[in-house]
């Protein structure tokens, strides 16, 4: 099975599992497991989301090892891709400047922004144990994983 189809199967899958579904814990919860089962060569998925009230993103529901629980906005790779509403591949996190190290084992880094029209809510992560597991194949997809994941999601 290719990258591509291994996605198309993945999103489907998604989009059948949340359905109509509104909760946001629920469907980040089945989604991070969707990711962290179908996904090769990663070894965390999950989300942050921000907290109004202190401005920070928070960790929420996620399939790994344990994680930072906070990220400042404009820290690090999540808080960078929200900060800037721009999905961020990081080919090698030790070569990114600011970089959070939550779990010493990830050396590459996807992250997706939870945009919904000019709203951010959060930030979608996945790390991998080696260099260079995500391209913009791998973008791609996840972009229009997080748009599944969110169109019928209340914020």
């Amino acid at each position: 099975m290719t990258k591509t189809s291994e996605y198309k199967l993945t999103n489907a899958q998604l989009d059948a599992i949340i359905g109509d579904e509104t909760n946001l814990i629920a469907n980040l919860s089945n989604a991070a497991a969707l990711l962290f089962t179908n996904l090769k060569e990663i070894n965390w998925a999950g989300f942050y989301l921000l907290e109004p009230t202190s401005g920070e993103l928070v960790l929420g529901p996620f399939q790994g090892n344990v994680a930072c629980i906070r990220i400042p906005v404009g820290r690090g790779v999540c808080g960078t891709s929200f900060e800037t509403k721009k999905s961020l591949i990081v080919p090698d996190v030790n070569q990114f400047a600011g970089h959070i190290a939550c779990d010493a084992q990830s050396q590459s880094e996807i992250v997706i922004p939870l945009l919904r029209g000019n709203q951010l809510i959060g930030v979608l992560d996945i790390d991998a144990p080696i260099k260079n597991r995500f391209d913009e194949d791998d973008q791609f997809h996840l972009e229009q994983f997080v748009q599944i994941l969110l169109k019928n999601t209340s914020l």
